[in-house]
């Protein structure tokens, strides 16, 4: 895990008074909102329905049990008991007073946290696979150039106002969790056939208004020469990307505009000329260093079955669905990875209560090495888990309402806080996908249908990830009224497509009735149980759905 050194704790602290002031000038009337609003967004402050909005960065992903007790006393104190995780990889508090904002970024900086960086035209928090460190399939540990982009990338003068938010992950399996190629780079950690670490490198990728795949620049950047790359990937957008327009600001739509080969003999040009002055080439005693940050836990040398674990399984059916969905390999023998779904049926997706979270931290202090992980899916894993040790976590998450067995299911959606908080939503999100859960509620049901993946955004901006959503929902406005725009055959794995527009839009009424067609319409028409909704869409196109769903029109 990143850890503060001298010069970054006087760094926030300082940041802290010096926002401390500019929020004692904006009550006394000394600063208009709009003098303020860049002053506010630089430390994670939005504006927004009903009160400021606070974002805090939790790089890549990691927590350990102190800071995730700060967020949730944050959450008690100063919030109104919970917070939301988003699809960053961060958490928001969405009920927070603008006068006792510059203490809650004192309160986390004393457990080395903070908010800078998490808004702002500037690089957001870099994101990593969930399973970082424990994963069976991972070639290294990806948190470990995450760190060394955050470092990079902290207060970057070059980069502080770029035209548009900037957005960066790196995953290092053949199985994309962390949905690079939506991101404005994305990177996957490799080995080429001499055995040499290494990057596949995406560019242009990204959701919201003009949803884009990103482009593939490098099948191999050696690991050496990450920041080189990056900054050359950095300098050619800054450069050329657009400020007149910040529906036209993002890098996809400059590789769109510009033709993907031309961005990348502009790109391998700048690389060259910086690698030319060799000031940013990477040591490899630097990497070392960081690398220690992320250095293995004492795992114990266990047998990779477990008596009481399987036994666990085959006395409690609860358990053994959890297991079937909640539980994914571990790279060592005799550990599992535990995911926590904060998608209870009928609960907002991605919040936990400050009891939660403080259960949480109770539970990955004493079996998972004090690491916790927040995941791109709204979700909390707990990633180093003795598999003897996983029947006693599950009881103890079962007590809060935390053992729901349903990763990946039906009822797994991700949802943005849409117009019940945000001021840029059109509709609503979070009742939306609570009456979807609550109508697919029966886990055999969902059992049956298998993985599908809903993401639901309140608008354009896709904050829920709808566009690489198996079914995605969009919230529009309709002449005051609430409707939603569905589109199937979304991903953001590795398998990466963004979903088709299947007709014309459903009203709230409407809308759960249409996802529950399309499921009868998946199960109708698939090869056999095996055969997931996304496989099944790709076979057949949208055609059968389309004609399901407007069968009566």
């Amino acid at each position: 895990m990143y850890r503060y050194d001298e010069f970054d704790r006087q760094f926030v602290a300082e940041r802290v008074e010096e926002f401390r002031d500019q929020v004692a000038r904006r009550l006394s009337g000394e600063l208009t909102e709009d003098e303020f609003k860049p002053l506010r967004l630089m430390n994670g402050v939005y504006l927004q329905l009903h009160a400021y909005m606070l974002r805090i960065a939790i790089p890549y992903g990691t927590l350990n049990s102190r800071k995730l007790r700060r967020l949730a006393h944050i959450a008690r104190r100063y919030d109104r008991g919970f917070g939301h995780f988003t699809t960053r990889q961060n958490l928001q508090f969405n009920w927070i007073k603008l006068e006792e904002v510059p203490d809650i970024l004192k309160e986390l900086a004393e457990v080395e946290m903070h908010a800078i960086q998490t808004s702002g035209n500037c690089i957001r928090n870099v994101s990593a696979d969930h399973f970082a460190g424990a994963a069976a399939d991972e070639i290294a540990d990806p948190r470990v150039y995450a760190e060394i982009l955050r470092q990079w990338s902290s207060l970057h003068p070059e980069f502080t106002f770029l035209p548009r938010k900037f957005k960066i992950a790196v995953v290092a399996a053949e199985a994309d969790r962390a949905a690079i190629q939506v991101h404005d780079i994305g990177l996957q950690v490799k080995r080429n056939e001499a055995g040499e670490t290494g990057f596949a490198v995406f560019v242009g990728g990204g959701l919201g208004r003009t949803p884009m795949i990103g482009r593939k620049v490098r099948d191999f950047l050696p690991e050496a020469e990450l920041l080189s790359y990056c900054e050359a990937i950095l300098r050619v957008y800054n450069m050329h990307g657009r400020r007149d327009n910040k529906y036209k600001a993002r890098l996809k739509i400059l590789v769109h505009e510009t033709g993907v080969d031309e961005i990348a003999r502009d790109i391998e040009a700048e690389y060259e000329d910086i690698r030319a002055r060799g000031a940013l080439r990477m040591p490899q005693e630097e990497i070392a260093r960081i690398r220690a940050y992320f250095a293995p836990p004492a795992f114990a040398e266990l047998p990779a079955r477990s008596s009481a674990f399987e036994a666990a399984k085959a006395d409690s059916r609860s358990f053994a669905r959890f297991v079937e969905r909640n539980v994914a390999p571990h790279r060592v023998p005799g550990y599992g990875i535990v995911t926590i779904s904060l998608k209870a049926i009928g609960a907002p997706p991605g919040d936990a209560t400050a009891e939660q979270m403080e259960l949480i931290a109770d539970l990955a202090e004493r079996y998972s090495f004090d690491e916790v992980r927040v995941s791109h899916e709204q979700n909390l894993v707990l990633p180093h888990v003795r598999l003897d040790d996983i029947p006693a976590v599950h009881a103890a998450l079962a007590e809060a309402d935390l053992a729901t067995p349903n990763a990946g299911l039906v009822t797994d959606i991700i949802a943005c806080p849409g117009l019940d908080y945000c001021s840029l939503a059109n509709a609503r999100s979070i009742p939306v996908a609570q009456r979807i859960a609550e109508r697919f509620a029966d886990i055999e049901r969902q059992k049956e249908i298998g993985e599908l993946k809903i993401k639901i955004s309140g608008c354009i901006n896709a904050c829920g990830h709808h566009h690489v959503g198996h079914i995605g929902i969009l919230g529009v406005d309709r002449k005051g009224e609430e409707f939603y725009q569905i589109t199937l055959g979304g991903s953001g794995d590795e398998t990466c497509s963004i979903g088709e527009i299947v007709g014309k839009g459903f009203s709230s009424d409407e809308v759960v009735g249409a996802v529950e067609t399309i499921v009868e319409t998946y199960l109708r028409l698939r090869e056999g149980p095996q055969e997931t909704f996304l496989s099944a869409f790709r076979r057949l196109g949208e055609a059968p759905f389309r004609e399901a769903l407007y069968a009566d029109a």
